[in-house]
């Protein structure tokens, strides 16, 4: 589980994914009802209100993390995010049954910039 980063004032609820090797707080657990301690610990670190990404994966050490997941974190499709609100309260959203995001490009040519979908 990585901590989240809410980059946009104007967007409260907007939290960007860090990178394994840029993230604030990074945690590795045996089960996923050992999180919500450490979310715990993370509000009094941090502030009350925060996101954290968790995703399943097998590894004995945080240091020790598989290489594909290490760098390809950030488009990890099979995510978790746990949000901490007021009153002590976490919201979890659970990805991992979602279809595959559609990706964004964006093609240069002659006048606007053409934005095109792919799945």
């Amino acid at each position: 589980m990585t901590l989240g980063e809410r980059s946009r004032p104007d967007l409260p609820r907007f939290a960007v994914i860090p990178a394994l090797h840029q993230a604030r707080a990074l945690a590795l657990v045996d089960d996923f009802d050992h999180l919500f301690p450490i979310l715990r610990e993370w509000r009094q670190a941090y502030g009350d209100e925060l996101t954290a990404w968790a995703v399943q994966v097998e590894a004995d050490d945080v240091t020790n993390l598989p290489a594909q997941l290490a760098s390809g974190w950030q488009e990890e499709a099979d995510l978790i995010r746990l949000d901490t609100e007021r009153g002590g309260y976490v919201r979890v959203a659970d990805y991992r049954d979602t279809p595959a995001r559609a990706a964004i490009g964006a093609r240069a040519g002659t006048g606007l910039p053409v934005w095109t979908t792919t799945e």
